[in-house]
């Protein structure tokens, strides 16, 4: 299927749930009052805590982020959010996306993904993962665009039910609806978990990533 033109990124995107195990999960756009609990499951992981800070400039630095890439069509911060005990009138307008059985999971960057969850201003949901999609057009691969992830940590709360898993499929159906043709993604070499689930997923370490500090 054709997705929407890519010169109008994400913009029609809405939310939509996944349920697993009884439970569901809306994935929305992020707000700017959930900047602190997604900086909060980015901090609550062992690299994360040494390159994620708490302080005072540190929350400017990420508000600014976030405005940033709120503006941007063609970025996509996501919110999970476990709305199983919220009322279902709130989301009687939500798309629904996945459901499945429980099925347990070890590698998403989960491992990557702690985080404890935490409040959010919906109801009585409690944001327990987050992820960022990017949509790159490129001339290369016959002017194919390429759907970016990165960021994505599933909370200590909602592990073990397969949602890292649901949500990775989520993310591929929706970069192809926005007119993506590949979807690619960088791991820190010391995630083995992680990298082992994303080869379960058909990812293949095709290519060599490098990086270059700027600061």
């Amino acid at each position: 299927m054709i997705g929407p033109s890519t010169s109008s990124g994400f913009s029609t995107f809405d939310e939509e749930t996944i349920t697993l195990a009884n439970r569901r999960f809306l994935i929305r756009r992020a707000r700017d009052t959930d900047v602190h609990d997604l900086v909060s499951l980015l901090r609550d992981d062992a690299l994360g805590a040494a390159r994620e800070g708490s302080g005072a400039e540190e929350v400017a630095d990420y508000q600014r982020a976030f405005d940033l890439i709120d503006s941007d069509p063609n970025q996509l911060l996501v919110t999970i959010a476990d709305v199983t005990n919220c009322s279902e009138a709130h989301h009687e307008g939500s798309e629904s996306y996945h459901e499945g059985s429980a099925t347990h999971h070890d590698g998403s960057e989960n491992h990557d993904e702690g985080g404890q969850a935490q409040p959010s201003d919906t109801g009585s949901a409690a944001v327990v993962g987050t992820l960022q999609l990017t949509l790159i057009p490129s001339l290369s691969r016959r002017g194919s665009t390429r759907l970016q992830i990165e960021a994505v940590r599933i909370g200590p709360d909602a592990q073990g039910l397969g949602l890292g898993t649901a949500v990775f499929e989520w993310a591929h159906d929706c970069g192809r609806r926005f007119g993506a043709s590949l979807a690619q993604l960088t791991t820190d070499k010391s995630r083995t978990d992680a990298q082992r689930f994303y080869a379960r997923l058909g990812y293949e370490a095709s290519h060599e990533g490098l990086k270059l500090d700027l600061s």
